[in-house]
C-alpha cells in the first residue's frame, strides 16, 4: 500500500488516497475489471471555484470607460467565509493581479474567499489607486451574499507597491474622500491588513541605501514622484517626491495613522535592496505608538520579492495570521449550494 498526493487540474483539491491491490470483494464493484486498481479517497477538503474577469469598478472619463477586473477564488461551501483582497506589486507601473497564486490558493484552501484586484498605476496619479483598492472592498461587501462572504470580516494583502495599497486601505478606514465610484452605500474599511515588503512613506523608500540610490529617489522621473506629482508636461517641468513633503506624506500610509487602524501583519526581508526595511520598521513603530495592534516579522536573508516569499513557512505564516485575526468560516452561515455542482 502506498500514499499518493492527488491535485486537481484547478489546483485546489488536494487529498490523500490509498492505492491497493484489488481484493475479492472489489470484484463486485460497478465497473470492475480484472487488473483494475481500486482507489479509496480519504479526506474532506472542499472544492474551490476560480472566477476570472470580474469587473468590480468602471472608471468613467469624457471619452472612455475603463473597466477594472478582479479574479476570485471561492470555496464551494455553505459556510459564511471571511474574505481577502490581494493587491499585486509592480513598482506603481503595473498591477498583474493574477500572480502570487501560491499564497492566494493557500488562503482559499483555508476557507477564505480571495479576490485579486488590478488597480490604476502610473501615469494615473494618487489617489486613483487608493480609490480602486477601496472600491474592490466595497464590491465584495455589495456581493457578499453571492459569494458567501461575511461582510464584517474582510482583510487586505499586498506585496511591494501592493503592500503600499494594502496599508493605505487599512489606515484610511472612515476617510470618505477616497470612496469614489460604485457601491457607495457599503463601507470600505477592513478588519485586517498584511503588507509584504511594502512602502509606508514615499519620502524615504531608499532609506539607508547608497548615495547613488538616494539620488535616484530624488529624480522627478522615479515612480513615486510620478505617482504623486505626475510627469513633466507643457509648463510643468516635473518635481521630485521631496518637492512638497506634506503632499508626499498625505499620499503615504504614515500620513494617515490615527490610532484606529485594524490589526496589521508587517513582513520584510533583511536583504531587500529595492524597498528599504526601514519602511516596515517605521510603520510598525508608528502603529504601536498610536496604540495599534501590529505584528512585525523580519525574514532573514530575503530579498525583494525573491523566491523566499513563495516558500511554505512564509505562506503558512500569513494564512495563520489571517485565521487568527479574522477567524475561520462559519459552518452553514450563508454560502449558496449549486444544484449542478457535480457537473
Amino acid at each position: 500500500m502506498r500514499m499518493i498526493q492527488a491535485l486537481s487540474l484547478g489546483g485546489v483539491i488536494a487529498v490523500s488516497v490509498l492505492t491497493q491491490q484489488a481484493s475479492a470483494g472489489d470484484a463486485q464493484l460497478p465497473g470492475y475489471s480484472e487488473g483494475a486498481q481500486v482507489v479509496r479517497v480519504e479526506g474532506n477538503r472542499s472544492q474551490v471555484d476560480q472566477i476570472s474577469g470580474v469587473i468590480y469598478s468602471q472608471i468613467r472619463s469624457m471619452r472612455a470607460i475603463r473597466q477594472l477586473r478582479m479574479s476570485l477564488l471561492v470555496p464551494r461551501t455553505k459556510d459564511k467565509k471571511p474574505a481577502i483582497v490581494y493587491f499585486p506589486g509592480g513598482g506603481f507601473t503595473s498591477a498583474d493581479h493574477e500572480k502570487y497564486f501560491e499564497l492566494r490558493s493557500a488562503l482559499a484552501a483555508a476557507g477564505f474567499v480571495v479576490a485579486a484586484a488590478e488597480y490604476r498605476v502610473v501615469p494615473d496619479r494618487f489617489p486613483a489607486l487608493v480609490e480602486d483598492g477601496k472600491a474592490a472592498v466595497r464590491y465584495l461587501r455589495a456581493h457578499a451574499a453571492e459569494y458567501g462572504i461575511d461582510p464584517t470580516r474582510i482583510g487586505v494583502l499586498g506585496d511591494s507597491a501592493g503592500g503600499y495599497l494594502s496599508q493605505m486601505v487599512g489606515v484610511t478606514g472612515g476617510e470618505k474622500a477616497f470612496d469614489k465610484g460604485d457601491h457607495l452605500d457599503q463601507p470600505s474599511d477592513v478588519q485586517a491588513a498584511v503588507t509584504l515588503y511594502g512602502i509606508s512613506n514615499l519620502l524615504n523608500i531608499g532609506e539607508g541605501f547608497s548615495p547613488a540610490v538616494q539620488l535616484m529617489h530624488q529624480s522627478p522621473a522615479v515612480t513615486e514622484a510620478l505617482l504623486v506629482n505626475g510627469p513633466a508636461f507643457r509648463d510643468f517641468p516635473g518635481a521630485s517626491i521631496s518637492a512638497d513633503p506634506d503632499k508626499a506624506l498625505a499620499a503615504s500610509p504614515m500620513g494617515h495613522l490615527g490610532g484606529d487602524e485594524p490589526p496589521f501583519l508587517i513582513m520584510h526581508g533583511t536583504a531587500d535592496r529595492l524597498v528599504s526595511p526601514v519602511q516596515s520598521k517605521q510603520l510598525f513603530e508608528g502603529l504601536r505608538a498610536k496604540g495599534g495592534k501590529a505584528d512585525y516579522v523580519l525574514v532573514e536573508g530575503a530579498g525583494h520579492g525573491d523566491l523566499t516569499w513563495f516558500q511554505q513557512p512564509v505562506i503558512d505564516r500569513v494564512v495563520a495570521w489571517f485565521k487568527a485575526t479574522l477567524g475561520g468560516p462559519i459552518p452553514g452561515g450563508g454560502g449558496k449550494a449549486d444544484p449542478k455542482s457535480d457537473l
